[in-house]
């Protein structure tokens, strides 16, 4: 049974016609702010890897990715769940240089997913990477670079409601930066997400950082897979919804791990049999490009910015039955 919120008296702002030339807007208002502030250029992407190779993101490690074998191909091939590890090969194999970097739009299912009001089967998001200096491996260069982002999102933000005046969402700018640890011993005895809650009510706009990593309490604020995103340098972009009234989760993302923080959260995380596979080798051995990249929920960022409350509103996806009847029931459009 699905989990879901309908607050009352919720009505989208817009018209079921206003909302598809809205979210089209959002798309190409984003994607430029997006290449120019981060200097990002658009590449193709596949929607399905050759599951052999470990590319494809195995997310917190326990989530099966939709397989299937290919006969005249002779490989087993997994449908994306996101393009963490392609990224960064692609990064390598088109010859990006230092300082530039991809973007692509990335289509994913996950079909162990737990769907509610943020959460479906079908992902979609702006999967990007960039080419860094290993100079640029601290804090402050992934501080900017989540500056860069959330300045990506606000002015997103205002060319919406400068077409959409009925809109009224404004994101802050101001970015309040955070580690888990920190914010585990500001709110002793809650919940990772009521955590999350707290501090987005206070702070608008949050960057919790350093997730996949252990607390005090032998806890993980939340499952961070091994192998790409380096625990000391990543984090997750959090805005409070003001529909919901929730902290929303707009953006994972995080400097890459080098070879040294491969080694040791492979076996910290208990997957030293992944050092054999051909991504892992190349990344043992320094044969991939430093960077920094994250993902950026497209139908994350529609539902936030056009004050939807599910976001079936803004994707077309599969719904159980209760899903289904609480929204007609509600006059919310599944689409």
């Amino acid at each position: 049974m699905s989990k879901i919120t309908i607050p009352e008296d919720y009505r989208m702002p817009l018209t079921n016609n206003e909302l598809q030339r809205a979210i089209e807007l959002i798309h190409t208002e984003f994607q430029r702010n997006l290449t120019v502030r981060l200097n990002l250029h658009r590449v193709s992407a596949p929607l399905f890897v050759d599951g052999d190779t470990g590319i494809n993101d195995d997310l917190n490690g326990v989530e099966r990715p939709v397989a299937f074998h290919i006969p005249d191909v002779g490989a087993n091939g997994e449908v994306v769940q996101s393009l963490a590890k392609w990224k960064r090969l692609a990064l390598k194999r088109y010859e990006f240089k230092l300082g530039t970097g991809l973007y692509t739009d990335m289509n994913a299912i996950r079909r162990d997913e737990i769907v509610d009001n943020l959460h479906s089967i079908y992902v979609d998001q702006w999967d990007w990477e960039k080419h860094i200096d290993p100079e640029n491996r601290d804090e402050q260069y992934l501080k900017d670079t989540v500056r860069e982002i959330v300045g990506c999102i606000c002015d997103t933000a205002t060319a919406l409601r400068n077409e959409y005046p009925v809109l009224n969402f404004r994101p802050d700018r101001d970015v309040y930066f955070i580690t888990t640890q920190e914010l585990e011993d500001r709110f002793p005895g809650k919940s990772s997400l009521e955590r999350e809650n707290e501090i987005c009510r206070l702070h608008r706009t949050v960057f919790l950082m350093q997730i996949g990593k252990k607390l005090k309490s032998g806890a993980r604020h939340d499952g961070r897979a091994p192998d790409y995103d380096d625990w000391n340098l990543n984090g997750d972009i959090l805005m409070w919804n003001p529909v919901l009234k929730r902290s929303f989760e707009v953006s994972s993302m995080g400097i890459r791990v080098d070879a040294e923080a491969l080694d040791r959260q492979l076996t910290e995380a208990g997957c030293d049999d992944r050092r054999v596979l051909p991504f892992h080798r190349m990344l043992l051995s320094g044969e991939l490009p430093q960077s920094i990249g994250g993902g950026i929920g497209q139908s994350r960022l529609c539902m936030l910015l056009l004050e939807a409350c599910h976001i079936g509103e803004v994707q077309a996806s599969l719904w159980d039955a209760d899903t289904i009847a609480a929204c007609e029931a509600a006059g919310v459009t599944l689409l």
